[in-house]
This record gives C-alpha cells, sequence and structure tokens, in this order.
C-alpha cells in the first residue's frame, strides 16, 4: 500500500529551505564582510602603529645626535680656570650618561624621551652660561695682562728712578757717615812719679797720662762716649791692671789698657785718661793708641830711659 505525499506540505517544506538557505547565505555574507571590516582595520592600525614607531625612532635618533652635538661643543670648551674645568669634566659626564641613557631607552617610551629633551635643553643652557663665563674672563685676564705689562714698565720705570735715588741717598749717607765720625786732636801721653811729677825715668814711673781733644763735629752723634787708650810696651806687650775692659771695632774685640767716658755735645772736649797700677816700667818707646767703638782717634810714643 503506497502513501501520498500532500503536494501542498511538500511544496512548503520546499519553500522553508530555500527560505533557510537564503537566510544563511545572508549571514554568511554579513559575516564575510565583517571580516574584511575587521581586516581593513586591523590592517590600518598596524600600519599606524607602525608608522609612529617609525616616527618615534626617528626623533629618539635626532635626539641623540642632539647630544652627540652637545656632548661634541662641551669637549671643545677649554679654559686656565681650574674652577670652570672642574664643572665643565661635571656637565661633560652628565652628557655622557645622557646619551647611554638615551639608547638603552625605547623609543616608545615618550615620557622619558620627553624628559631628556627638557635635560638636553638644560644643559645646553649650562654651556652658554660657561661660555659667557669664559669669554668674560678672557676679555677680562687680556685686560689684567695689558695692565700688569703697563705696570710692569711703570714698576722697572720706578726701581730705575730708585736705584740712582738708592745711589744718591747712600752716596749722601756715606758722606754723612763719614762726616759724623768721631775725631781727635792732641793726643799725647805723659809718665808721672809718685810725687805727680812728670819723669822719663822708667824706674821712677808710677802711672801714665793720656791727653786729647775730641774735635767739633755738629754731624757726631750726641751723648755719652767712651774713649780707650792701648799702651803697649817697647816690646809691643799690651800694658793691663785688674780693671781692663774691652770694646768692637770694625767688629773685633779689642782689650783697652785704660777708658774713660765723656758727655759728647758736638762741642770740643778735652780728657785726659790715666793708667795705673803697672807693676814695672822699662826704658824704650812706648807706643798709645786711642779709639771710640766707632773710630780711631790716633798714635802716639813715649819714651822712657
Amino acid at each position: 500500500m503506497s502513501v501520498e505525499i500532500d503536494p501542498i506540505l511538500e511544496r512548503r517544506e520546499r519553500e522553508e529551505q530555500e527560505r533557510k538557505n537564503k537566510s544563511l547565505r545572508t549571514t554568511m555574507f554579513a559575516l564575510a564582510g565583517v571580516a574584511g571590516v575587521l581586516a581593513l582595520a586591523l590592517g590600518y592600525i598596524w600600519y599606524s602603529k607602525s608608522s609612529l614607531v617609525k616616527d618615534l625612532n626617528a626623533e629618539k635618533e635626532e635626539l641623540t645626535q642632539q647630544m652627540i652635538a652637545l656632548k661634541s661643543d662641551y669637549d671643545s670648551l677649554s679654559t686656565e680656570y681650574d674652577t670652570i674645568n672642574s664643572q665643565l669634566d661635571s656637565s661633560r659626564e652628565e652628557v655622557a650618561q645622557l646619551i647611554e641613557r638615551i639608547q638603552k631607552t625605547e623609543a616608545t617610551n615618550r615620557s622619558k624621551m620627553r624628559q631628556y629633551e627638557k635635560e638636553l635643553g638644560t644643559l645646553r643652557s649650562i654651556m652658554k652660561s660657561y661660555i659667557v663665563q669664559i669669554d668674560s674672563l678672557n676679555t677680562l685676564n687680556h685686560r689684567l695682562t695689558a695692565e700688569a705689562a703697563t705696570a710692569r714698565k711703570e714698576a722697572a720705570a720706578s726701581r730705575a728712578a730708585n736705584e740712582e735715588l738708592k745711589g744718591q741717598v747712600e752716596s749722601l749717607s756715606g758722606q754723612v757717615a763719614a762726616g759724623s765720625v768721631l775725631k781727635a786732636r792732641g793726643l799725647s801721653v805723659a809718665a808721672y812719679n809718685a810725687s805727680d811729677k812728670t819723669t822719663d825715668r822708667s824706674s821712677r814711673v808710677v802711672r801714665l797720662l793720656a791727653t786729647l781733644s775730641l774735635v767739633e763735629n755738629e754731624l757726631a752723634p750726641r751723648g755719652p762716649v767712651r774713649v780707650y787708650i792701648r799702651v803697649k810696651d817697647p816690646e809691643g806687650i799690651l800694658l793691663t791692671n785688674s780693671t781692663q775692659t774691652s770694646f768692637k771695632y770694625n767688629g773685633q774685640t779689642m782689650v783697652a789698657s785704660a777708658s774713660r767716658e765723656v758727655d759728647y755735645e758736638g762741642k770740643e772736649v778735652e780728657l785726659s785718661i790715666y793708667l795705673n797700677d803697672i807693676p814695672a816700667y822699662q826704658s824704650g818707646i812706648y807706643s798709645v793708641e786711642a779709639y771710640t767703638a766707632q773710630s780711631f782717634l790716633g798714635k802716639t810714643e813715649l819714651l822712657l830711659r
């Protein structure tokens, strides 16, 4: 027994299947369109990102080249001033470190790149201030050098004038010194016996008396002056007693037979110096010399029989 299919139902099923197929095709076309749009969008995003990275790398390279140029500018700076040289060395080290940091940083790290740009600007400003300082110091140094040269010329002229004046002063001082030396006249010596009378017999002599006059001299120093006598016997032996004294003359220490101090005020002064307490005298010629600490006053002789 065969089953008959309803033609209407069959037609409806066929139409429903066609509608489903058509909807499926529409969905597929829509999905294909969306996929195409997404592909285009992804392509655009990739292209944009690649272009941006390229631009950022170019900016990084430009920034690096600017830093290298700045380093070269710092290296070209030089000065004779230690303080500025020390500051330059410090800034050069900062530039070198900044170049190293830039090279190690990804170009896409924009915040770091902006920071490096600011540091670059700061280091440029610092370099300009160094240039201004160096130029100012060089200008000052040139001016001071010129002034020093002028001062040296003036000093040389002044020294020459001073040397000439010094020579004149020394000449005058020598003349004054020579003129201020005390001089004496009338140096003589006499022998006395126990009766305080002069004698020329050696066996009767008990003391000697030297007399002289310090002459007038307005240039000579005023004040106390000690006069020394040195008496030598015929054998050249210096006569001394318990009251002997010594003095320096021309840097040499000399022993005096006797001495006396007088007050000298530039006017002529007469004075006498006794030599006592000599045990014995012998016949012959005795020599007598008179001194002050500054000058030789004269020499005389005494003959005893």
